[in-house]
């Protein structure tokens, strides 16, 4: 297999290495799909359910299913940060630089500069562009997919999904140099898929964004043939001014009792709030609101403000439109 490279680049002291990506589908077709992940090396889900979906797409093309027909042309740049990801590195390696922060980058500018304006020229050509992340070390987040100023047909568009949350969320200013937000300049629909955390690989939120993503292809008419399951959880759109913060009222060790996904009623206990020190409980710590808990602090060791839990609302009392939003992922 011929396999095709975004960018092609030298090292002081070791061979010269590649990003390489996947290009699948009827090659005289303008890209319908662009996929990436890995942007974050240490976000390891991404990249390993877009290996697979490459797997599954090369499978019916070369005709090894052939009760599915690959109608459009699919682009996957499973480890855009590929250096990162062998070092379990969130950032660029060599100079420390995120990657989600460069966009659009520089034709011939630094190396990370050099990296975004490749990806950009690849994947801007194709109509649907989803982004995948885990969140950061300290939080798990549900599977869901994030919208970012979304125009009316993304917000559609994000059902087809099937994930149990769609979530909007506002386009603070730190965000306007990531990939998703340079798309926004070349039409289309741009997506963020959220899952897991960094640093390891949660299998069970890898199968759910791999049927997801199969799902997305069979609604889109990107593959055609497939039977889907009809075993989805039910998705629920939630808007700006739902989103609640729940922080830390003081410093400890967090030992949470929930999982993302659960859905709890208001005064519903969430974990313990400990003191590093002497060991003893500080405080039960108690949900104000009810909704899906969609972000779990999972690093117990926390300070005054930090996030503990974030949980959707079904009404309009969230707190957070402005709160916590540089730490996950993106």
């Amino acid at each position: 297999m011929n396999t095709p490279t975004l960018l092609r680049m030298t090292a002081p002291l070791r061979d010269d290495f590649d990003i390489p990506y996947h290009d699948v589908g009827p090659v005289e077709r303008t890209p319908r799909l662009a996929l990436v992940a890995g942007l974050h090396g240490n976000e390891l889900n991404g990249v390993f359910v877009l290996a697979r979906l490459a797997a599954f797409l090369r499978d019916v093309e070369q005709g090894k299913r052939p009760d599915l027909r690959l109608r459009e042309r699919v682009l996957l740049v499973p480890a855009v940060n590929v250096l990162g990801v062998n070092l379990l590195s969130r950032v660029w390696p060599f100079d420390k630089i995120d990657l989600n922060r460069v966009f659009p980058g520089l034709e011939g500018g630094e190396t990370t500069q050099r990296i975004a304006a490749a990806l950009l020229r690849l994947t801007r050509g194709a109509y649907y562009r989803i982004d995948i992340h885990s969140s950061n070390l300290d939080i798990e987040e549900l599977p869901q997919v994030r919208l970012y100023a979304p125009n009316d047909d993304e917000r559609a568009t994000a059902c087809l999904f099937g994930l149990p949350a769609v979530i909007e969320r506002p386009l603070n200013k730190m965000f306007m140099a990531t990939l998703v937000h340079a798309w926004r300049a070349h039409g289309g629909e741009n997506f963020v898929l959220q899952a897991g955390r960094a640093g390891d690989l949660q299998s069970r939120h890898c199968e759910t964004l791999f049927r997801s993503l199969v799902a997305f292809l069979d609604r889109t008419g990107i593959v055609e043939g497939l039977t889907l399951a009809d075993d989805e959880e039910d998705l629920h759109y939630f808007g700006l001014r739902q989103s609640y913060a729940v922080l830390s009222e003081q410093a400890g060790f967090f030992v949470g009792r929930i999982d993302p996904g659960r859905w709890v009623q208001a005064g519903e206990l969430l974990g313990h709030l400990y003191d590093g020190f002497t060991g003893d409980l500080l405080k039960d710590v108690h949900t104000p609101v009810a909704g899906l808990v969609c972000s779990v602090r999972r690093q117990p060791l926390l300070f005054e403000g930090d996030l503990l839990c974030r949980i959707q609302t079904l009404d309009d009392s969230g707190n957070d439109v402005e709160v916590m939003l540089h730490g996950q992922g993106q």
